[in-house]
């Protein structure tokens, strides 16, 4: 009797190198997921300060021209975002004030990951 050889298969090493070859791939593919969530996060803050410094705007030019308050000072709104909430410094800037017209001047700051982020908003009102 003749024993049957097979020598198609993988060996060990051959399955071994195949793994670490996936695993690196996969890892450089979870890294670009994460690179990817961070970087939407941070648009949505954005879009959200965006919003946070119309709306104080809004409200400021709402008052009317006499009632618009120019001074300087500072107010810090917390927003509802993705099952969490996120805190914006409002700051208002002092500008020099002409007698037909008053500007307001807005710094919307946050934080994401340690690292600080700004939006500046301004708006002219004429009599």
């Amino acid at each position: 009797m003749y024993a049957i050889k097979n020598d198609g298969g993988f060996t060990l090493i051959e399955f071994l190198v195949a793994v670490i070859i996936l695993m690196v791939g996969l890892l450089g593919l979870l890294q670009s997921v994460n690179l990817a969530i961070s970087t939407n996060k941070v648009n949505l803050l954005r879009n959200e300060a965006v919003i946070v410094a119309d709306q104080e705007i809004s409200r400021q030019i709402a008052k009317g021209f006499d009632l618009m308050s120019t001074n300087a000072g500072t107010s810090v709104i917390r927003r509802p975002i993705l099952n969490s909430f996120q805190n914006y410094s409002v700051i208002r800037t002092e500008v020099p004030r002409f007698s037909n017209s008053k500007m307001l001047k807005l710094e919307v700051r946050w934080s994401y990951k340690n690292v600080g982020y700004t939006h500046d908003a301004s708006a002219v009102l004429s009599k």
